[in-house]
């Protein structure tokens, strides 16, 4: 094999990304240099924060990925090793070893919630919960965007961690029913009327923690909701990927007065926490206790729609796209 199949940025968008942004090339695979190996990609992540890559022509040469060593010039890690990287949107890459993580799949776990509820978009809801938010046992809790990645693991790490009430916001009828199944105490569809009536509703007496994945009317609804030393963990805000920002929530003088904490987070700097995460939430993914949330679309040649279903909302659950047939 001398070459293989990746997608490429050719424009940047203005507003909602289209397919004509990309297209798929075929490239030469370089002659591996010591200390590489070739990977041949299993599972790539689509991600709702490669639209703003996008901004910099740097969609799809950046994304998670999982695959198998198939050519090894790197001693520990022989072929047939499977590994994480982040080489982008391929049917295959070379990377330093130093540039990959071997990841060891556990007994009855699938391949691909390494890169969902065990993965990146997992590390971001314990890490949003525990480090940022430190959510405490009986305290209540929001989660937007609820049904997506981030989302559907926040809310099944929250019961584990004894939270009281758990709320989350989605973006269609079958997705509040997704989020009932998945154990939220409620949940609404943000499209059916104002969110700040609904979230108000949902949880009459108030929320201690928020994590936020969308921004906008959603961040004004829960400062409304919060109550006093509540806080606020903001990991995302689609809402805004490709839109104008909104302007400031109208109710941003609460975080003063209700004394609120509001801190935003990047989950590759809190990387040092993957192990701890790991030995909790394994053995629940293990018994079945924590479901693997995932929309997985088949074929390399998909990879774009998949993206592009991202950013409508299409998914429940992490979405990924599986490129070979390879079994787990």
């Amino acid at each position: 094999m001398s070459t293989f199949l990746a997608v490429r940025q050719v424009r940047r968008p203005q507003g909602t990304p289209s397919a004509e942004d990309f297209t798929v090339v075929t490239e030469s695979l370089p002659a591996l240099a010591d200390g590489q190996v070739l990977v041949e990609n299993v599972y790539l992540s689509v991600d709702p924060y490669m639209r703003q890559l996008m901004n910099t022509g740097e969609a799809g040469t950046e994304g998670r990925a999982i695959g198998r060593v198939v050519e090894s010039r790197a001693p520990e890690l022989p072929i047939g090793t499977t590994v994480f990287h982040r080489a982008g949107w391929s049917t295959h890459a070379v990377a330093a070893a130093e540039e990959v993580r071997r990841v060891h799949q556990a007994e009855g776990v699938p391949l691909s919630a390494y890169l969902g509820v065990l993965g990146g978009t997992g590390l971001t809801a314990f890490v949003g919960l525990t480090r940022i938010a430190a959510l405490q046992p009986g305290e209540d809790l929001f989660v937007s965007a609820a049904a997506g990645g981030v989302g559907s693991a926040a809310g099944q790490i929250a019961r584990l961690m004894g939270a009281g009430r758990i709320i989350g916001s989605a973006g269609s009828a079958a997705k509040v029913a997704h989020l009932k199944e998945i154990g939220f105490d409620a949940a609404f569809d943000h499209r059916a009327g104002p969110v700040g009536e609904q979230l108000a509703q949902a949880a009459p007496d108030g929320i201690d923690v928020y994590l936020d994945n969308v921004g906008g009317d959603h961040l004004a609804a829960a400062i409304d909701a919060l109550r006093p030393h509540g806080r606020i963990a903001w990991s995302g805000a689609v809402a805004q990927y490709s839109s104008a920002p909104p302007a400031a929530p109208h109710n941003l003088a609460d975080v003063m007065f209700k004394s609120l904490r509001l801190e935003g987070f990047l989950v590759r700097e809190h990387l040092d926490a993957r192990e701890r995460f790991e030995r909790f939430l394994v053995p629940h993914v293990q018994n079945g206790t924590v479901r693997a949330s995932e929309t997985v679309v088949d074929g390399f040649e998909n990879v774009v729609e998949a993206f592009l279903g991202v950013l409508r909302g299409d998914n429940i659950g992490k979405m990924l796209v599986r490129v070979t047939s390879t079994e787990d």
